[in-house]
């Protein structure tokens, strides 16, 4: 068992240089590693719900929607309590029990997935239960953030949270391949029959949940042997004195606009792909396209993290707004949502994408925003980092019920983006006013 660690210090160039980076970056490894199957555990029911009518379960879109929204409801949750489990347990044992934690989802829903008898409220609760991994984020990040010191925090968050945010992707992008066939010789069970447009195919859509469980057991493992806990200590009361500043209900609002639309778009999306443009001839395959916004989303977190670092968050996060309102009204307004051909997909698809491109370059931006604007307390930064990405991870179970909502009262998506604009205009404004204009409050 590795010895705690006593003594750290990374705002101290000599002692960063000998140990606190060697430290720092195997931390970031093990934990950015483990945060990427914590995001593609959370949103695999996103990806394994659009084939779930075709293997003969018969659920109607609205509890379709439900269970893509579930993950979102538990990871918000969650993540409220992992907000303070770092300063109470330490580094080592929380990774370690989050890690293996996702075991219990991912056997769960595969093996459901082979019982077709299985009932809609088993599901309800395995999807649930998929929120284990998004509550992840609000101590793995905050675990990050007093690993390095302050010039380094944009670009070591930016690389963790933009690599976990690639798990959605991957969830989205691996699952049509590797259900197309038996893996390890059927070790993990039989195939089921697939329909779809009068066509029938064998899959074995339980692989999609099966084939994380080994890598989740050597994460789980490497995680209890090689991470240490620095020694940032705080009681739970103590924790709560972050709810009497301000700037933490504020941060929360630009998060919202940035995490909170990155993961409901990612929820949502192949959905939203099936319900508007799945009713014609030839329909596009929404899992053929739908990992690419998280995809997007994800790389430019990673690319945009050196740039907020160089000059500052909040212009970033502006731009973020900018863009995110743009793409909404072209959505509301334009016409997109309520198509007369598959001709229209083509730019659905790139305003979509869009809106993912400005959602990654604003997560990179807030997160270099929060310490900065909490410079005064490290602990307290890396707690606001926390709470803020608890309440922007109920995106997915917002944006999921709430499109549903739309799409089943007003028979379209438009009410939706209409008050997503409105949002990003409420978020852009405060971050405005208190962070990127001249003589503000918080500049950062």
């Amino acid at each position: 068992m590795p010895a705690p660690i006593t003594d750290w210090r990374p705002e101290d160039p000599t002692f960063w240089q000998h140990t606190g980076k060697r430290v720092a970056w195997r931390t970031l490894t093990i934990t950015t590693a483990s945060l990427v199957l914590s995001f593609a555990s959370w949103f695999v029911m996103s990806a394994v719900v659009v084939r779930l009518p075709g293997i003969g379960f018969k659920f109607t879109d609205a509890q379709l929607f439900w269970l893509t929204a579930m993950p979102g409801l538990a990871g918000g949750s969650l993540r409220l309590v992992h907000m303070f489990l770092i300063p109470i347990f330490g580094t080592r044992k929380v990774i370690t029990v989050a890690t293996l934690a996702k075991l219990l989802p991912c056997l769960g829903l595969g093996f459901a997935i082979l019982n077709p008898g299985t009932p809609f409220w088993i599901f309800i609760l395995l999807a649930f239960l998929a929120g284990f991994g998004g509550g992840d984020f609000s101590s793995f990040m905050p675990s990050t953030s007093v690993f390095f010191p302050k010039r380094l925090q944009g670009t070591a968050l930016g690389i963790q949270a933009g690599l976990g945010n690639f798990g959605v992707s991957l969830t989205q992008f691996v699952t049509p391949w590797i259900v197309t066939f038996a893996v390890a010789g059927g070790f993990f069970g039989g195939a089921q029959a697939y329909s779809k447009a009068g066509k029938t195919s064998s899959i074995w859509l339980q692989n999609a949940v099966f084939w994380y469980v080994p890598f989740l057991v050597v994460l789980g493992a490497l995680a209890w042997i090689f991470l240490r806990s620095v020694p940032v200590k705080a009681s739970f009361r103590e924790q709560l004195d972050i709810f009497r500043n301000k700037h933490t209900y504020l941060c929360t609002i630009t998060y919202v606009m940035t995490f909170g639309a990155f993961s409901g778009l990612s929820a949502v999306f192949p959905m939203l792909i099936k319900t508007v443009y799945g009713k014609f001839p030839d329909a596009p395959d929404p899992l053929r396209y739908a990992f690419l916004g998280p995809l997007i989303g994800s790389a430019m977190r990673v690319a945009a993290g050196p740039l907020a670092d160089r000059w500052g968050g909040a212009i970033l996060t502006q731009l973020c707004g900018l863009g995110l309102m743009t793409g909404a009204a072209i959505l509301g307004f334009g016409g997109l949502l309520t198509p007369g051909s598959l001709e229209q997909f083509p730019m659905f698809l790139w305003v979509m994408l869009g809106l993912f491109f400005c959602t990654g370059v604003g997560n990179a931006a807030t997160f270099r925003q929060y310490p900065v604007i909490f410079s005064h307390s490290p602990r307290q930064g890396a707690g606001v980092i926390g709470f803020t990405a608890a309440i922007a991870a109920y995106g997915p179970f917002l944006f999921s019920t709430l499109m549903g909502w739309s799409v089943g009262s007003a028979g379209s998506a438009k009410p939706f983006f209409i008050g997503l604009l409105g949002y990003c205009l409420l978020a852009t404004a405060v971050n405005w006013w208190f962070y990127a204009r001249r003589g503000a409050e918080k500049p950062s």
